[in-house]
């Protein structure tokens, strides 16, 4: 392992002039980093343990949440008001790791966690441009069964691994940040990017920029929400498929939805336009199926994932079923 220096801030201010240094990496519960350093994928010469800031989880004025970005998965699965108001939420959280993984990450570091694709864990053996820009990608020709039919490139076929991130998506969720140059916020669907040329480039932050809270809006429908992961096995596992959902629905018709997708692209992905086809339509299983596939559309499918097209398709429809109460 790389020798490194670790550190740990007093409050944000203090970590925002520790990560000035060229090598710097905020560290949180170390859940993916630390294993990115013992395969030396990450190779940072400074680690500033954010841990101790920002840990409360608050309602707003608009009756949402301002969850502190040191907040660990678990006290965040387990808030009376996630439970109760944002339920895709804490059962994104469950779903994504065992509970000795979900006491030590954090919501700030889930965010941030990268792909768990086996070519960019192969140091040695194996070609990746999200690891080396313009080495290659050895996944496009290789084992793909887990890579991403939706937004890939020629250049990464990557899936982004979090679970909570596809519930926060579904949520419009806002990432609140900080850096030495001010405040700003972004909405969780615009956090991560898409792989295009550069897929060594996963999200927008700043160099040195850190998140600080996630903000959860006031959405009434959101108590009406599920989660359901697609994997291989029943035991943990990265999705395969999976879908977060809200669903309101009024005299038979759908009045308000929300609908993102996990395991199928290099981000959480919106389904913005599986949303629009179903706004203001009936609430039938013919209806969702015929939503799923106006988002499918565009989806290119690799020599060992094909599958993924039809179990998203099948598992967006049985999900939304479930939320209207329709037979599927």
């Amino acid at each position: 392992m790389t020798p490194f220096t670790f550190t740990r801030a007093v409050d944000a201010s203090d970590a925002l002039t520790r990560a000035s240094d060229v090598g710097a990496r905020y560290f949180g519960g170390g859940t993916n980093l630390v294993d990115l350093m013992r395969e030396t994928v990450e190779q940072p010469t400074t680690l500033i343990d954010v841990t101790g800031l920002s840990t409360t989880i608050a309602e707003t004025t608009d009756g949402g949440l301002m969850i502190g970005a040191a907040v660990t998965n678990t006290a965040l699965a387990e808030h009376r008001a996630v439970r109760t108001h944002y339920p895709v939420l804490s059962r994104a959280i469950v779903a994504g790791a065992s509970a000795q993984i979900r006491n030590m990450a954090t919501v700030g570091g889930n965010l941030l966690q990268r792909t768990r694709c086996t070519y960019f864990y192969d140091v040695e053996g194996s070609r990746c441009n999200k690891r080396q820009p313009g080495q290659g990608c050895d996944a496009i020709g290789g084992f793909n069964r887990i890579h991403a039919i939706l937004g890939a490139s020629p250049s990464c076929v990557a899936t982004h691994p979090s679970d909570m991130c596809v519930a926060l998506a579904a949520l419009d969720a806002l990432v609140h940040l900080s850096s030495v140059s001010g405040t700003r916020t972004l909405p969780l669907t615009e956090l991560h990017r898409l792989p295009g040329e550069h897929p060594a480039i996963e999200t927008m932050l700043e160099p040195g920029e850190l998140i600080t809270a996630i903000e959860l809006p006031a959405m009434p429908m959101a108590a009406r929400s599920a989660y359901r992961k697609v994997r291989d096995r029943a035991s943990y596992a990265f999705a395969l498929v999976s879908v977060a959902a809200a669903l309101e629905v009024e005299d038979g018709r759908v009045k308000d939805v929300r609908l993102a997708l996990g395991g199928v692209a290099h981000k959480p992905w919106r389904a913005f336009r599986a949303e629009a086809a179903l706004r203001g339509g009936p609430a039938t299983v013919a209806a969702f199926t015929a939503a799923a596939q106006v988002e499918l559309a565009d989806a290119q499918p690799l020599r060992d994932n094909g599958f993924k097209v039809e179990l998203a398709k099948r598992t967006i429809a049985a999900v939304l079923a479930d939320l209207a109460g329709v037979s599927a």
